[in-house]
């Protein structure tokens, strides 16, 4: 352990004296012969992953040493209930010392769901690898940083003669070399420095280029730590089947919301005008919902009609106005409890100003930026107070709403970050939207049987092409 960091030596002696402490107030004799197989394949539920269509370890986690207490409010429950509807594999941290873990959180989320369970726990000793599988846990976390290869080995076999599953974490060429010489099925390298806890998300992607050929095809590689949104999805997904995700969940209020943000991306359904259609788009993965004010929209809404529209699904609504004074936006905003309000008109600087002052830093701001259908330049200067950009396309008549698109390859790179693709995209174009690298896409009439009218198959249609694009 001489090269090991001073966090990992401390809590991976912490460990050993738990270890010791634990076999003493409730032995091995007492639980042994109760052991039943898992009856949950983790290697099979992860054996789905691909780079087109990756798969999600999602954790319950509700403190690190790297970020203190994340999640205060740590309802097992209430997360279960989000997570069973994205994760193939569910993560509990059971560390009591530096995670504020328990093994007990295994049942509790088990009892819950239909995934397996990952054990997510500093394995140093086959007393745990039992102690996991007491409490119902269908996997264990092995560290290469932790354990050498004879113990490795030896964690290993006792956890796959308990039809467990094992992820094999690496942080470095050396460990990586070792998974593959020790035949790891599922191979997680972990983007966190464990010397000084800094993140490199580009450390998966050198270590699956360096050994590209050396990996066998079945070998299913996991990313771990410091995804918070789907853009590092994306430019991740060539070199890993699937994603470990807890810190950026649990420091979320919404956190379904987050999970979906992460995984299918920022897309949202505009123009929304009936309560099915409402409904159809949070079922299919829609993370905004588009609600038109601006008095010139085919597609606007009166206040009473917008108000039976927000308690249809816990969508994020968006407000759309243009040209509008300060005070209605905000009233609007206020009362229907809007996520954002989105400007389509010609907002100047001192009208974001005032709105945001009156907005109280409650609502985000964004803002439409019209780019002509035959446009040859685009001309972009930043605004703070904006947390999002629409890039919707205009024609000589008409801003937004056209149902045509302007040149994509016009978008500044450095914008993408923070946009969200509209202006014209339907089921025939989306494959190529969701490729211009925007945080995700804004559907409108693209989806419509006539103006105002969502298709239902239109919408599960689109979000099926955009899951198969969350890569």
């Amino acid at each position: 352990m001489q090269n090991q960091p001073t966090i990992l030596q401390k809590i991976v002696k912490d460990k050993a004296l738990w270890v010791a402490n634990a076999e003493q107030q409730f032995p091995l004799s007492l639980f042994q012969a109760q052991l039943q197989p898992s009856d949950r394949d983790f290697y099979a539920a992860l054996a789905k992953g691909s780079h087109q269509q990756p798969v999600y370890i999602l954790e319950c986690k509700k403190a690190s040493p790297s970020k203190g207490l994340i999640r205060a409010e740590f309802d097992l429950d209430a997360i279960a209930q989000v997570y069973k509807h994205y994760a193939s594999v569910i993560s509990v941290l059971t560390d009591e010392q530096y995670f504020q873990g328990n093994f007990h959180f295994i049942s509790q989320v088990r009892n819950q769901v239909s995934q397996p369970i990952l054990c997510k726990d500093f394995m140093i000793s086959s007393y745990q690898v039992y102690l996991a599988r007491y409490h119902h846990a269908d996997a264990i976390l092995l560290m290469l940083s932790v354990v050498d290869d004879p113990t490795y080995r030896q964690l290993s076999d006792l956890a796959h003669s308990l039809g467990m599953g094992v992820l094999t974490e690496t942080s470095n060429e050396q460990e990586f070399e070792r998974a593959l010489a020790l035949g790891a099925k599922v191979i997680g390298v972990n983007n966190r420095n464990l010397h000084d806890l800094s993140i490199d998300m580009n450390r998966i992607i050198a270590l699956v280029t360096k050994y590209r050929d050396q990996i066998p095809t079945d070998v299913r590689l996991i990313s771990e730590s410091g995804i918070y949104d789907h853009s590092q999805v994306k430019s991740i997904s060539q070199s890993a089947h699937g994603f470990l995700i807890g810190s950026s969940l649990m420091g979320s209020r919404d956190l379904n919301n987050a999970v979906r943000a992460v995984i299918f991306g920022e897309n949202k359904i505009c123009g929304l005008t009936r309560p099915q259609d409402v409904q159809a788009a949070y079922a299919n993965g829609a993370l905004y919902g588009g609600l038109i004010f601006a008095e010139k929209s085919v597609r606007a809404l009166s206040l009473r009609q917008a108000q039976e529209l927000v308690v249809q699904a816990p969508l994020r609504f968006v407000g759309v106005f243009q040209n509008q004074a300060v005070e209605f936006v905000v009233k609007i905003a206020k009362q229907l409890e809007l996520y954002a309000v989105q400007l389509h008109g010609n907002e100047d600087e001192l009208y974001i100003a005032l709105l945001a002052e009156q907005l109280e830093g409650n609502v985000q701001i964004w803002k439409a930026i019209s780019i002509d259908v035959d446009a040859q330049r685009f001309d972009f200067a930043d605004n703070p107070l904006i947390q999002r950009y629409i890039l919707d396309s205009k024609t000589t008549n008409q801003q937004g709403g056209t149902g045509k698109t302007f040149n994509w390859a016009l978008i500044p790179e450095k914008l993408k970050s923070k946009a969200i693709l509209a202006g014209g995209i339907n089921l025939e174009n989306l494959e190529q939207a969701l490729q211009v690298g925007c945080l995700g896409v804004d559907l409108n009439s693209g989806l419509e049987t006539a103006k105002g009218i969502k298709h239902a198959d239109k919408i599960a249609q689109a979000f099926q092409l955009i899951r198969l694009h969350a890569k």
